[in-house]
């Protein structure tokens, strides 16, 4: 049985006849950065929000610290493909209303994350005018706004420039070594390379492989299913 903080046991889900994942078991050390690797249709963003207690399994089960999803779910900070921010609102209009959902009454930690992942606070554009990276960057400062101890990103580089993308990994780095857990869905590895602590390779809805690099598991043309 697999052991560890995080804890994913004989997961499957379906959606009608369709299984996106399909036993999928592994256990995670708490305060490492996972990269979750593998083709569109893998499983990778069903499984992340799985983990986010956003979608419910099929069979199976997974505790975060001990947990279901969803009694962690103060402690899962979770970042979606789409940026589920507010258009009409700015940044700190949205950070404003997001903390409000936590308790947080402190403008500070608002100005805080949002400087953390190099914008303005003080921007006032709505969000609905703002790049497609700095809609990515503002997604990220509204998933780390509680500092929550689990972090579930699904391809928080897309659309993002490479300097920008350095500098958002450079916080995800900064994140871990304070004792984070961090899950990163990503179709672009190479970013992380030199700061996950391992690679997930997904496939057909299940994990074959886990790899210490990405360009073994990037290279690899038949996984290796991890038993």
């Amino acid at each position: 049985m697999p052991q560890g903080d995080i804890v994913v046991r004989n997961l499957i889900k379906r959606f009608g006849r369709f299984a996106a994942l399909r036993g999928v078991s592994a256990g995670f050390e708490a305060g490492r950065l996972h990269a979750i690797l593998g083709d569109n249709g893998a499983g990778k963003t069903t499984l992340l929000r799985t983990m986010a207690g956003l979608a419910h399994p099929t069979r199976g089960e997974i505790l975060i610290l001990g947990q279901s999803p969803r009694s962690a779910c103060r402690d899962i900070g979770y970042m979606a493909h789409p940026s589920l921010l507010y258009d009409e609102m700015s940044g700190m209009e949205n950070l404003r209303y997001f903390a409000g959902l936590y308790g947080i009454r402190d403008d500070a930690r608002c100005k805080e994350v949002i400087r953390a992942v190099g914008l303005d606070p003080e921007l006032t554009r709505p969000v609905g005018q703002y790049s497609q990276g700095m809609r990515q960057r503002m997604s990220l400062a509204r998933a780390i706004l509680h500092d929550p101890k689990v972090l579930l990103l699904d391809e928080p580089f897309s659309n993002v420039d490479v300097h920008s993308a350095r500098e958002m990994v450079a916080l995800l780095k900064s994140t871990r070594d304070a004792g984070k857990t961090i899950f990163v869905v990503t179709h672009q590895a190479a970013l992380l390379e030199d700061v996950a602590d391992e690679f997930l390779w997904m496939h057909a809805g299940q994990i074959v492989d886990r790899t210490r690099t990405a360009k073994i598991a990037e290279t690899s043309e038949q996984p290796l299913r991890v038993s």
